[in-house]
């Protein structure tokens, strides 16, 4: 199995111009990755990055990381792994904390394998899940992907476990496209529940307006033999194939089709003989992680404030954001704006550590057009930012305006009238209001305070 990932890391790192994560339990796993994956197997060294944590088993496509974007950051949503193996089920959160990604944790028990998803919004699972959350209702299922993962979900009914002891959909269906899709088929079983299962899916998908392309499968000597169970990497697609001698002339088939179905694309065929009978091919051993998409610039989102909140002064709230970056946000920056944005002239704390959390005490002012913004900040000197998207109110006292005498809140003729009353030294120079620079008497400078301040 590690000869599998071996081969695909030299594909993913040269040909898919992407980069690989390996999770090692210990150092001994280092070196043998420094030396199969990269001196042997050719994987490029400059994008295999290496990651020290324990783990039980290889299916990681199962137990994720999940990835999804909250704006321009990289987040994860983690669900309980449908399988007794603590390790696997901790990686999400040790790689979104190796990573500094927020993790959100979705309220369903399953495997990862078990979902796939377009770039249109929608995604697809298999009944399974139902039978994972008995206490939740298949709509509900559906909300709460819809709420972590913003996708509308499609349910089918899963391969009988007799078949297929996973019931994963990556198993007999793979999305290539925004309109297209592989979808298994089964020359030697087509009127079998697991034909008449991926028939259906197949009359689905073109109903909406894809194009379907059909690869074969097959049950033999207690293994799945699928074609669908495939990783795609930017320009790059790894499908399966076996040595059994059943599956020969299928090998060619499977990949007559994928280069059909995807012209631009280099279609690689890995050899998976090893691992198929073990219920699970090359999906199921990778998991993808998104592109950063702030570039060489680290991004921000604000969680809060977003906009409507009020405050007092002296009320202590907390200031949440996610950050991202290739490299990792060194720290972060947070500004107050009192005119709705235009402006944020009020530091309220700088070159903090990235926590992802900051307690503020909210300042003694009045504004109703207040702003949060983070900015984080990465080695090399760039920045990113987010603010809040609409105005939350601090409820303090207004501060005094110079000149306005009568206290309404304006500086005008009515404030003019009590200053001139006044002009002259001040009979007690302790209670003398228009007496505006404090020294004592009312004159010109007194009324060149108040006519700066003129408002009405």
């Amino acid at each position: 199995w590690k000869d599998i990932l071996d081969e695909m890391a030299y594909h993913i790192t040269t040909t898919g111009d992407a980069d690989v994560h390996v999770i090692c339990p210990d150092q001994s796993c280092v070196s043998e990755v420094e030396h199969f994956m990269i001196q042997l197997a050719g994987a490029d060294p400059d994008r295999v990055h290496i990651e020290v944590a324990a783990t039980d088993s290889i299916w990681i496509r199962d137990y994720g990381p999940r990835y999804v974007y909250q704006d321009d950051v990289r987040v994860i949503v983690d669900h309980t792994y449908n399988r007794p193996r603590p390790n696997d089920n901790n990686v999400p959160a040790f790689f979104g904390d190796e990573r500094g990604h927020d993790v959100y944790e979705i309220p369903l028990v399953h495997g990862g394998g078990n979902y796939h998803l377009d770039s249109t919004g929608y995604g697809y699972t298999t009944r399974l899940i139902n039978n994972e959350n008995p206490e939740l209702s298949e709509q509900e299922i559906a909300d709460l992907f819809e709420a972590y993962q913003n996708l509308y979900t499609f349910f089918w009914d899963p391969y009988p476990s007799y078949i297929d002891s996973t019931q994963h959909i990556d198993m007999w269906m793979q999305v290539i496209g925004d309109d297209a899709v592989v979808i298994s088929e089964w020359p030697a079983n087509p009127n079998s529940t697991q034909a008449q299962i991926s028939d259906q899916a197949a009359s689905d998908f073109a109903d909406r307006g894809y194009t379907v392309h059909r690869v074969p499968a097959r049950r033999l000597n207690n293994g799945h033999y699928t074609y669908t169970n495939v990783v795609m990497c930017n320009d790059l697609v790894m499908i399966p194939q076996y040595s059994n001698t059943t599956m020969l002339p299928h090998n060619d088939e499977a990949l007559a089709v994928w280069e059909e179905a995807l012209p631009e694309h280099e279609i690689v065929q890995i050899d998976s003989q090893a691992i198929v009978t073990y219920s699970g091919v090359l999906h199921c051993i990778v998991m993808h992680m998104p592109a950063h998409l702030g570039g060489e610039n680290p991004t921000a989102y604000l969680e809060s404030p977003r906009g409507g909140e009020v405050w007092d002064p002296g009320d202590v709230v907390p200031i949440e954001w996610a950050s991202d970056d290739r490299e990792g946000v060194t720290d972060v920056d947070l500004l107050l704006s009192t005119d709705g944005g235009a402006n944020y002239d009020h530091v309220i704390t700088e070159g903090i550590s990235d926590s992802g959390q900051f307690n503020w005490t909210v300042p003694d002012l009045a504004t109703d057009q207040a702003r949060v913004r983070v900015v984080v900040h990465n080695e090399a000197g760039l920045t990113g930012s987010d603010e809040s998207p609409a105005d939350f109110t601090i409820d303090g006292e207004p501060a005094a305006i110079p000149g306005d005498l009568t206290g309404d809140g304006v500086v005008g003729g009515a404030d003019l009238g009590i200053l001139l009353s006044e002009w002259g030294p001040c009979a007690d120079p302790d209670d003398c209001p228009a007496d505006l620079t404090g020294d004592g008497t009312v004159d010109g400078a007194d009324l060149g305070v108040l006519l700066s301040n003129w408002t009405n």
